[in-house]
């Protein structure tokens, strides 16, 4: 039997990319990418010369039981995403668990993750939070929101730059205008930035200054204040 490996890369600053990481892809039998131009852009800056094939959210139900023949024939394979690690948000959780039920070894690498800086420098409680992700785009995005509204825990959700002020907006109308928030945008990338106040004061900020990049939005949960506010 092979290895599987997950394996996270850098969703900013290439200098994140651990040694451990480079080693298992320079030794891998395949490597696995979500989009074969962006990894191999990384791969070549590590000098890492492999056999490159692709694995994403359109194709992996379909390439997932291959995957699974040649680790059961001994290859050990990784797999990568565009940024950070993959299952999060990315493809990789499906392959995942078609291995882990084919009685295959599957390791996964420390590393990269967008949310967790993101959350650390939010300035809210990180000791209890809850990843929500991407929000339902259309149908069902209302709902998800406000089964949300007493949640006392922080809440971390991924946002596309052109959604982020409705997205605002909605939080707002369900949590109340004061709840504290913190947009991180670009995180450890050149331009990484940290937007926090209420949420009004952060719509505000992005009516003014268009949002831009890869966005996290950390939002503080209900606590004893809100519940104040809300019996007056």
């Amino acid at each position: 039997m092979g290895t599987l490996y997950i394996v996270p890369t850098p969703v900013g600053n290439l200098e994140d990319m651990t040694m451990r990481a480079i080693r298992i892809l320079k030794e891998a039998d395949m490597v696995l990418a979500e989009d074969t131009r962006t990894s191999g852009i990384l791969l070549k800056h590590f000098d890492i010369k492999n056999r490159l094939a692709s694995h994403h959210k359109f194709n992996e139900h379909g390439t997932a039981a291959n995957v699974v023949e040649k680790l059961k024939a001994g290859m050990t394979i990784a797999l990568i995403s565009d940024a950070g690690t993959p299952g999060i948000s990315d493809p990789g959780f499906f392959l995942v668990r078609e291995a882990v039920a084919a009685g295959i070894e599957v390791t996964c690498l420390p590393g990269p993750t967008a949310f967790v800086p993101a959350l650390v420098a939010s300035g809210l409680p990180c000791d209890r939070f809850v990843f929500e992700g991407f929000l339902p785009q259309k149908k069902g995005r209302k709902t998800r929101i406000e089964s949300l509204t007493d949640e006392s825990r922080t809440m971390v959700f991924y946002e596309s730059p052109y959604r982020l002020v409705k997205m605002l907006q909605q939080l707002s109308e369900a949590f109340g205008p004061d709840r504290q928030v913190c947009v991180a945008r670009e995180i450890s990338k050149v331009h990484e930035e940290h937007v926090r106040g209420s949420i009004s004061e952060v719509i505000s900020h992005f009516t003014a200054q268009e949002p831009k990049g890869e966005l996290v939005v950390i939002v503080e949960g209900k606590n004893d204040k809100h519940h104040k506010q809300e019996e007056k």
